[in-house]
């Protein structure tokens, strides 16, 4: 769910043609990836492309293009569509369900078409002056009549960061209040106003699990669209091994051996893990993979 580089082509020279999404749907070649609340079609474990005629009511961006060159459009559908509910053998799933499952291709689109599609469904007044906003750049902007603004999708940044112990034999992980206990992930939380990645990382473990950090290396980032976040990971290097949970959003953390973090990978405990879809597994799993070499720092790290 790391894509290091551009997947799907999201055809920008074709968002400001004029009336571009009527013609794309009025083409019989044109595939339309549906989305009904935050769920999209799968069959046969691939993301389910159809043609805009079987669609009926819905909201319409351009996605993009296929690889073939050709045109890739989304449908934002009501909770029910009868339509698009009729196929038997077709299942709404969403990305903690699937997104593992999926290509890095289809993952992108699937992760682009659901952001896209909750943005559509949020972003429909003025934010400032409360004007009904008119959509523009096929489904990627909205224009403000009364104010003159234009309105684009939102990305709210977040930092998730895997930390090890001093001598890099040992993961630290915690158990947020909302999963009562029965899964324990790497920690995160959303970078405030006027506050860099870094400087967030650092905040943030401190506050939850009171831990100081001497070393930190970016590792890659996921977009997670629920509705709009980014997920921007770190590995880091505990200063000291006095962990303790905040009791608010923590309720409890553990310093996990590598033995019982690939126990734990494998499904056999000593705790639950994260999905395959997360950024958080792959950051326990890249750390369970390749150790720091003894004595040695993180190359790029940021203090």
């Amino acid at each position: 769910m790391i894509a290091s580089e551009a997947l799907l082509d999201r055809a920008a020279d074709l968002r400001t043609e004029p009336g571009v999404i009527e013609r794309l749907i009025a083409e019989p070649g044109t595939r339309v990836i549906v989305v009904r609340q935050a769920r999209l079609r799968i069959a046969d474990g691939t993301l389910l492309r159809v043609d805009a005629h079987t669609v009926g009511d819905a909201e319409w961006a351009l996605l993009g293009r296929e690889a073939d060159g050709t045109a890739l459009l989304l449908a934002s559908v009501p909770p029910r569509t009868d339509s698009i509910d009729a196929a038997p053998d077709e299942t709404w799933l969403g990305l903690r369900d699937v997104g593992g499952d999926l290509t890095p291709y289809d993952a992108d689109v699937f992760v682009t078409a659901i952001a896209l599609a909750a943005w559509l469904a949020d972003a429909r007044h003025c934010p400032s002056c409360g004007t009904r906003l008119t959509l523009t750049q096929a489904g990627w902007a909205r224009w403000c009549d009364q104010c003159r603004r234009e309105h684009f999708p939102r990305t709210d940044p977040a930092v998730i960061v895997a930390i090890e112990s001093p001598d890099g034999e040992r993961l630290l992980l915690g158990a947020n209040v909302n999963w009562r206990g029965r899964m324990y992930s790497c920690f995160a939380g959303f970078v405030e106003a006027g506050e860099s990645l870094e400087s967030a990382v650092h905040r943030e473990i401190e506050e939850e699990a009171g831990v100081r950090l001497s070393e930190l290396h970016y590792i890659g980032s996921q977009p997670w669209p629920y509705p709009r976040s980014l997920m921007i990971g770190f590995r880091a290097v505990a200063a000291d091994e006095s962990a303790v949970a905040d009791g608010d959003e923590i309720v409890d953390v553990r310093w996990l051996t590598r033995d019982e973090i690939g126990s734990a990978l494998a499904g056999d405990g000593p705790v639950g893990l994260p999905g395959e879809a997360s950024i958080a597994r792959r950051l326990i799993s890249d750390w369970y993979a390749h150790p720091r070499t003894s004595g040695g720092t993180m190359a790029g790290c940021a203090r």
